[in-house]
């Protein structure tokens, strides 16, 4: 089966993902591990070298097991509206909810299928429901996407097709071997795969109107069942969708976790990592000051595009359906430059010549190419006095505070590559106060195109192209209006 990335995802670039369930009630793992693996890693090894087998006997005690922690699992804080304008305000284009992971229990009506979720057990509410129903309603150009994990642990229908860490079969008491633990909401006499994987699939793609299938993990599966009649229904709704390569087959992208490509991929790719360093699921053992800055996302992301691939990166909410405010702070500050850099994120592409030139990455449109540097660039002036021409057929040389060619200044014209005028309406005049970042590679661009740096004043800055070296000369002033990254725009004429 073949299948074409919708354009919609290729432009996207940017999604939230979100892990939230049973599992962030006690949010809590050793730094280093994942958190929503908290029900696993209680039993393996169920022994005292482990250390979460301890935290969880010395907090809890021996007598509470994990399903015990459903009846704390109230999203009393989960707000619908609130979660989907915040992935708004960060600039993400997509989201991709987890629904139910490899623990089993589900944030959506599984029907007759188990009563193993939100619905049946625990707050009896339809969260899944509630938050596509808030992107359709508040922002309906925002695609939804639903994370589904193929195998659980411990589901006593998966026994028959367990593997490595999902054996499925009941769990023994990590305290008591001679005890089985519960799964609650279980209903007997279901074949895993027909019954309860597909069948959810279904509701997924069916009831909720899935953009995005996620699937994780893979092993047995229905997935070409599904997929044939999912991909041929949303042809005749006029609806784009997409399916990623952990479903089992007909992938449409590739998914690296926790890790990126190095280089430019022509294969479709999204990487997705938490804010969270270690971990998908809430840990409270992270502090605040843990968390990835806006800068580090903002350049995952642009290393991300410059590359072809896609970033979608992980909240983990408490128990209670909080995203905490460390987290609320770097998303609207990562929405706050894609709100005026943008335009060399969202429906770009990766320029053929290569992605990255030391701290500098590149994308491309068909009406332009950027440039987007890591580090701002440094003031080219450092004699102290003002360096201005006394007309326009003399020449500024200055040096390149990034190069160690020191017997190679930079000729800038006054009235080169540019038209802006001073505060006195006099021609532009090269002076103490400006920068100049020189690009060395090739670059597109032609005498009457004008660059621009995105947040800034707005106005074309200055540059000369020399050899096989792009030099833009732009005011510091500009450049202070800027933080975390600077998108220089080349605007084709």
């Amino acid at each position: 089966m073949k299948h074409d990335v919708p354009r919609w995802w290729m432009n996207a670039k940017f999604g939230i993902f979100i892990h939230w369930g049973v599992y962030s009630v006690p949010g809590w793992v050793p730094i280093g591990y994942y958190e929503e693996w908290y029900h696993w890693w209680i039993h393996n090894p169920a022994q005292p070298s482990n250390i979460l087998w301890n935290y969880h006997r010395n907090t809890y005690g021996e007598n509470v097991v994990y399903d015990d922690f459903i009846t704390g699992f109230n999203g009393a804080k989960f707000n619908a509206s609130q979660w989907i304008n915040l992935f708004h305000d960060a600039g993400a284009k997509y989201f991709v909810i987890v629904t139910k992971h490899h623990d089993g229990f589900a944030l959506f009506d599984t029907e007759d299928t188990t009563h193993r979720s939100s619905v049946h057990l625990g707050p009896k509410r339809d969260f899944l429901g509630e938050l596509m129903s808030a992107a359709k309603e508040e922002h309906p150009d925002m695609k939804r996407g639903t994370y589904y994990s193929m195998p659980e642990w411990f589901n006593p229908a998966f026994k028959k097709y367990g593997f490595g860490n999902w054996p499925g079969g009941l769990a023994r008491n990590a305290y008591n071997a001679s005890k089985w633990e519960p799964y609650t909401g279980y209903i007997e006499g279901k074949d895993y795969l027909k019954d309860i994987q597909e069948a959810h699939m279904k509701i997924l793609a069916e009831k909720y109107e899935t953009d995005i299938m996620w699937c994780d993990i893979g092993g047995p599966n229905r997935t070409i069942e599904f997929a044939s009649q999912w991909y041929n229904d949303a042809i005749k709704q006029n609806r784009q969708v997409t399916m990623n390569n952990r479903c089992g087959v007909a992938p449409d992208f590739d998914t690296p976790e926790y890790a990126r490509f190095s280089s430019i991929q022509t294969k479709a790719w999204e990487t997705n990592e938490g804010i969270d360093p270690y971990s998908y699921g809430y840990n409270r053992q992270t502090r605040d000051e843990d968390y990835r800055s806006a800068e580090a996302i903002i350049h995952s992301l642009v290393d991300i595009v410059s590359k072809n691939g896609n970033y979608l990166l992980n909240l983990g909410p408490t128990g209670e359906g909080e995203i905490i405010p460390a987290m609320v702070e770097r998303l609207m500050e990562v929405g706050h430059w894609l709100s005026h850099s943008g335009e060399c994120i969202y429906n770009t592409t990766y320029s053929f010549p290569g992605a990255e030139e030391k701290n500098l990455r590149f994308t491309t449109t068909p009406e332009a190419f950027c440039i987007i540097s890591f580090s701002k660039p440094q003031e080219a002036f450092t004699d102290g006095g003002a360096a201005e021409p006394s007309s326009h057929d003399e020449v500024l040389q200055v040096q390149d505070p990034h190069s160690h060619d020191q017997q190679a200044p930079w000729e800038i014209y006054p009235v080169d590559g540019g038209s802006e005028e001073d505060d006195q309406g006099d021609p532009f005049k090269p002076r103490r106060g400006h920068a100049l970042l020189v690009v060395e590679r090739p670059v597109p661009i032609l005498p009457r195109d004008d660059i621009y740096l995105l947040g800034g004043s707005g106005k074309p800055l200055k540059w000369k192209f020399k050899g096989n070296r792009l030099g833009i000369f732009v005011p510091t002033r500009e450049l202070d209006r800027v933080s975390h990254a600077w998108a220089f725009k080349v605007e084709y004429a």
